[in-house]
């Protein structure tokens, strides 16, 4: 009884509930309840209505009353990041946007392998501490719930010290980190041996370590023509299957096949998509896969979107996350870049919201958040201003006031 709270006048509250997880959406679906009122219970939403009646109603709840004009919404889910690594990137960065290529770069000590050496260097307590730090740093704009990958350490031993450090770096932030597996980045270079013969390893003595440590439940790979390709990934990612794992593949970002493998393993997601063509979207938007844009990487790269109009249009589920990682994402900015894609692809307010809260909890398989409805987890954002349009039309640089993570204030 003495655990409830009220939270209230909120300008408009988007409650992003029973709106459907795929295909396109317009801002006359977003159910908006004015003058409202957060109802908590704990760490759960009891209610959400009018402010009015919920303060008769439950004379009994612990007032937080807001003073200004507020807009509500569900705390950010980002679905795809990369925040546990060591060293910069800024020399590729550099090298990149004056002409060089992929290739160049990476003879020139470039590229991913920078990072697994620089991360390679660091001890699990290091790491720890930076994927925390960058966690709080999203925590503050707003994301409540991160996905974070390993796939910088590509080594039995180094995959572990990094999944270690994201399940050390959860305990001492308050933002939900969903541990991924992306040991099948790319081969390692110090790896004697044929990619089929890494990924053997990798399934024979890792997966039972991260089930039996309670790591993670998720496991990601790279198909692409730098990493591995779809017939050898396959059996992989089905033999992660058979150990229980849910599965998301990085997929179609430079060349086409991954999304076609994500569709066929019953993945929960395929990220990237920025290659994809008609004949993929047509696959994807028949089957169960969440579709994940990733402008992040398209902004850091200086390439193409993913085709999230047409994924919507074509009644896929789409999701927009990231990327935040030291080599194509280093911004890091959730929100202005689902802004950004949202003017090149024209996606309405309503599918942007949707695509960083409950589409995105689903593509991590999540039921409890992205809404704010009765029973789901007290995770939202509250932004100084009174139309919910502002949000967007500010493009990342109107920051939340207040963050709420499992009832708190943060």
């Amino acid at each position: 009884m003495g655990n409830k709270k009220l939270i209230g006048p909120i300008s408009q509250l988007l409650t992003l509930d029973k709106l459907p997880l795929k295909g396109a959406l317009k801002d006359e679906q977003l159910e908006i309840v004015f003058r409202a009122g957060i109802l908590l219970d704990g760490d759960k939403i009891l209610r959400v209505g009018s402010w009015t009646e919920l303060k008769k109603d439950f004379p009994e709840a612990e007032l937080a009353e807001l003073d200004g004009s507020y807009v509500a919404m569900p705390g950010m889910i980002d679905c795809h990041t990369h925040i546990c690594f060591g060293g910069s990137r800024a020399k590729d960065f550099a090298m990149r946007n004056s002409g060089k290529t992929y290739l160049e770069i990476a003879q020139a000590g470039g590229g991913i392998w920078d990072t697994v050496t620089e991360t390679r260097k660091l001890s699990l307590e290091e790491l720890a501490r930076i994927t925390a730090k960058n966690a709080n740093r999203h925590l503050a704009e707003g994301v409540t719930t991160i996905e974070v990958k390993s796939g910088y350490g590509l080594s039995l031993e180094e995959e572990l010290k990094m999944l270690r450090a994201i399940q050390k770096a959860d305990g001492s932030t308050p933002v939900d980190l969903i541990a991924t597996c992306l040991a099948a980045h790319m081969k390692p270079r110090d790896f004697e041996g044929s990619n089929t013969s890494y990924l053997n390893l990798i399934s024979a003595q890792l997966f039972p370590v991260l089930l039996e440590e309670k790591l993670c439940k998720r496991m990601d790979a790279f198909v692409e023509k730098s990493a591995f390709s779809p017939e050898e990934i396959t059996p992989y990612l089905l033999k992660a299957k058979e150990f229980g794992f849910d599965l998301t593949v990085h997929a179609d970002q430079f060349t086409t096949g991954g999304s076609a493998v994500a569709i066929a393993v019953g993945a929960k997601s395929a990220d990237h998509l920025e290659a994809s063509t008609e004949k993929e979207i047509n696959l994807l938007v028949k089957s169960d896969t969440i579709a994940v844009a990733l402008p992040g990487a398209s902004i850091g790269l200086g390439c193409a979107f993913t085709p999230a109009r047409k994924i919507l249009d074509q009644g896929g589920a789409l999701a927009i996350a990231s990327d935040w990682n030291p080599g194509s994402a280093p911004m890091g900015d959730l929100l202005a870049q689902a802004s950004i894609l949202a003017a090149f692809e024209k996606l309405s307010t309503a599918e942007v919201f949707a695509a960083i809260t409950f589409r995105a909890a689903a593509a991590l398989g999540l039921a409890d958040r992205g809404k704010l409805s009765s029973g789901m987890l007290a995770d939202f954002v509250l932004f100084p201003t009174a139309d919910y349009r502002e949000i967007l039309y500010h493009q990342g640089k109107l920051k939340p006031a207040e963050v709420w993570k499992k009832g708190k204030r943060l």
